[in-house]
């Protein structure tokens, strides 16, 4: 994502995903293909890429006859020169502390280690190298390499001193990061402030964007939201959204809008069936006619508009009593 003035970033991983673990027979070819191969594939290129800045600075010293631009270690020689981000896809503690002293020995400080699921098994060394960890809530055992991982773990790192943040690849659970930092609370006894950190203020200090996001200071960009309650209580709803000191969501015009949007459906399936019959339609399953149902399923309400409004039961099949 571009925003203005934000350091760059480069996303690194380890484990099954690099190795290639579970992707079919014909992934073999690819280095590396073992646990021990990725720290090796880290060391030769950061070693090349030491190698390409040197030339570099030699031809535009010196002059003579100019390296050939590479792209890959142009980016990877940023990194040693601090001028892109390390954020890094990890799980077990084993390769995360080869990773850390890895980079260590390039002088390189990773910014930040996402899911980071064993990582309260070595909170003192992240916290030492000054790496953030961005963690999941809650998941666990989905794969063999998370086989480890505990709802403490956010709660255990931030006891230890490591900056940690709450991140989801779920799409849905990503929409609630407010609840997702409430379980930090449950599971470890995270202050609610401090929980509520998790998603704010410290995910902007792992993008190094903590000057212009993150918390409610005079100069930060108007990016905030107002609950109906405490954030991190379930039962609270969003009230309103600004981004940038414009609004763009507002529960008490939610209503208005959502008859507009009906009106503005009912005119356009109106017109759609009114073109169906007059191409032969008859205003069936497809508009344009060839569907052999006549029952108009074409036009079925959007799954995701379905029961609006309609009290359902958790017994309930068809949605009303």
């Amino acid at each position: 994502m571009k925003f203005e003035g934000a350091t760059p970033g480069i996303k690194f991983a380890l484990g099954e995903n690099v190795k290639q673990s579970n992707w079919g027979e014909k992934m073999t070819t690819r280095f590396p293909q073992t646990r021990m191969g990725v720290p090796a594939f880290h060391a030769n290129r950061f070693t090349a890429a030491q190698q390409y800045l040197k030339d570099w600075e030699n031809f535009q010293k010196n002059g003579g006859l100019q390296p050939r631009r590479d792209l890959e270690l142009e980016a990877i020689g940023e990194i040693i020169q601090g001028k892109r981000l390390i954020h890094c896809h990890s799980y077990r503690q084993d390769e995360i502390l080869a990773f850390l002293r890895t980079m260590e020995s390039f002088g390189v400080k990773v910014a930040t280690l996402q899911h980071v699921l064993e990582g309260y098994k070595i909170a003192d060394e992240i916290a030492a190298h000054g790496a953030g960890g961005s963690c999941f809530a809650d998941w666990w055992a989905y794969k063999f390499e998370v086989y480890d991982a505990i709802p403490f773990n956010g709660s255990l790192m931030r006891d230890r001193g490591v900056t940690v943040s709450f991140n989801s690849d779920s799409s849905d659970l990503a929409r609630r990061l407010n609840t997702e930092a409430a379980k930090a609370v449950k599971f470890g006894g995270t202050p609610e402030i401090e929980a509520l950190k998790f998603v704010t203020i410290n995910p902007a200090k792992q993008l190094g964007i903590d000057k212009r996001v993150g918390s409610l200071e005079p100069g930060k960009d108007a990016d905030f939201v107002v609950w109906s309650g405490n954030p991190l209580d379930s039962r609270s709803v969003v009230l309103q959204t600004w981004i940038d000191g414009k609004k763009y969501f507002d529960r008490s015009l939610d209503a208005d809008r959502a008859a507009a949007l009906k009106k503005e459906r009912d005119d356009l399936i109106a017109k759609a069936k009114k073109l169906a019959k007059l191409s032969g339609g008859g205003g069936g399953g497809n508009v344009g006619g060839g569907g052999d149902e006549e029952d108009g399923s074409f036009f079925r309400v959007a799954l995701e508009h379905q029961f609006e409004g309609v009290e359902r039961h958790c017994l309930d099949e068809g949605g009303e009593r």
